[in-house]
């Protein structure tokens, strides 16, 4: 791994109270922890890859998202190192899944004029590549007849091209893969094109945001936090959110309102149990949005339960459509968690990202918002983002020789985060094994 060195950000709290014991909770047993995890991805297989978003709250550390169609593979470029770990640890989760996988095809988002998304593209076509795959790319937009030219940001283009389906495979311009691998969150539905193939798909087409719902999977994460809290001897709340769902809404017309409105008080109530408890001095707070869904849309922060009753209509129409204007009917009401991390000299808001490959950590990035408070939401326009400068990669510590416990050293806070990140990607992993038994 190339020895190179990053600013990293300036953590203003949490280097002392509940945070640092934390850290020194899980640094003290590496080895349980591993040796735990290890145990898990042999009962639960990891999906093949996933980015899940952490808030570092100082008190308090844990998941706020969790991807399982991620983009943003394009940041990990900022850390050449993440591309050479992200390259062996794909080789390795793809060869899992068969070792005798040769030809993989790529479909991505119908994103055709975001040009920063094919960047994502691009950089997942030299991790595979990199890896000893060979990659094309097929796309799943109804009017592409023939191969298209896709401009990438940093100049140059993708080639994407329609994807033919004859009996139960598919195949491009008579490229048959033996793989077919999901960047698109299929928050449409899975396509008839899709249904039914002898060829492995992965991610699992029913993960898609059209069959997935966020509070499926923070109810997997809250059961294994539990789990894994007993393991450390910590109380679960301190890794991961409270939440509540609503499964009909209709923001427009005011519909479910009543179910909003309850259960905002029920978590805004349990929150201020806690922070008593912990003698935390902030206002809680939940996060309202879309169950199912990427990309910030349809969030909305809600401090009291007047604001839940009185949104105006403004609000109301940010939070009736997500992603490709699909309707908002269900939401997830989540404990709001702080960030307490900075960047630079203006003091920018800041959350770590943490990509993995399987079930190992490849690096991440930090998406930073000079414009938004520690209490708002970064996944907007005018964000920017800086690497994550893990010192070791976060699922391979050194036992050899035992860590300082000085909450100062970057890499402590880096194996904290990559360990948050394991367990919401272990999560997604009984998901998925969970909708396989179902299957």
């Amino acid at each position: 791994m190339p020895n190179i060195t990053f600013e990293t950000p300036h953590l203003t709290t949490g280097l002392t109270g509940p945070m640092q014991l934390l850290e020194k909770q899980i640094l003290n047993q590496q080895k349980e922890i591993e040796d735990w995890l290890k145990v898990q991805w042999q009962k639960s297989p990891a999906p093949i890859y996933g980015s899940v978003d952490l808030r570092n709250a100082g008190f308090k550390l844990a998941p706020v998202d969790m991807n399982l169609f991620p983009g943003g593979f394009n940041n990990l470029q900022l850390n050449p190192a993440f591309m050479t770990l992200s390259s062996v640890a794909a080789k390795i989760a793809i060869q899992k899944i068969d070792s005798s996988i040769k030809n993989i095809l790529l479909i991505p988002e119908n994103h055709t004029r975001n040009i920063f998304y094919w960047e994502n593209v691009n950089a997942l076509l030299i991790i595979l590549k990199e890896a000893g795959f060979v990659v094309r790319v097929g796309s799943l937009l109804p009017d592409l007849m023939q191969p298209r030219e896709m401009s990438i940001a940093s100049g140059g283009s993708i080639t994407i091209a329609p994807i033919h389906r004859i009996d139960d495979k598919i195949s491009i311009e008579g490229f048959l893969p033996d793989l077919i691998l999901l960047n698109n969150d299929l928050s449409d539905g899975i396509p008839e094109v899709l249904q039914g193939l002898s060829q492995p798909i992965t991610p699992p087409a029913e993960l898609g945001w059209s069959h997935r719902l966020k509070s499926e999977h923070f109810q997997y994460y809250a059961d294994i936090s539990k789990e894994f809290s007993e393991l450390i001897k910590i109380d679960p709340w301190l890794i991961a959110p409270l939440f509540r769902h609503c499964g009909s809404v209709d923001f427009m017309q005011s519909s479910g309102q009543e179910c909003l409105v309850s259960n905002v008080e029920e978590l805004l109530n349990a929150i201020t149990k806690k922070y008593k408890e912990y003698n935390i001095q902030q206002a809680p707070y939940v996060v309202v949005k879309a169950d199912a869904g990427t990309y910030g849309m349809a969030v909305m922060m809600i401090k009291s339960v007047e604001e839940m009753m009185t949104l105006n209509r403004k609000q109301r129409t940010h939070m009736s459509k997500s992603k490709g204007g699909q309707p908002v009917d269900k939401v997830i009401i989540q404990e709001g968690v702080y960030t307490f991390e900075t960047w630079g000299e203006d003091n920018a808001v800041t959350e770590p990202v943490v990509y993995m490959w399987g079930e190992r950590v490849v690096g991440g990035f930090y998406r930073i918002h000079k414009d938004r408070g520690i209490d708002e939401n970064l996944n907007s326009p005018g964000m920017r983002f800086e690497p994550l400068a893990f010192a070791k990669p976060c699922s391979q510590p050194a036992f050899a020789s035992a860590p300082s416990l000085n909450a100062d050293e970057d890499q402590n806070r880096f194996y904290a985060y990559g360990v948050i990140a394991r367990l919401s990607m272990l999560a997604a992993a009984r998901e998925i094994l969970d909708q396989k038994a179902g299957a």
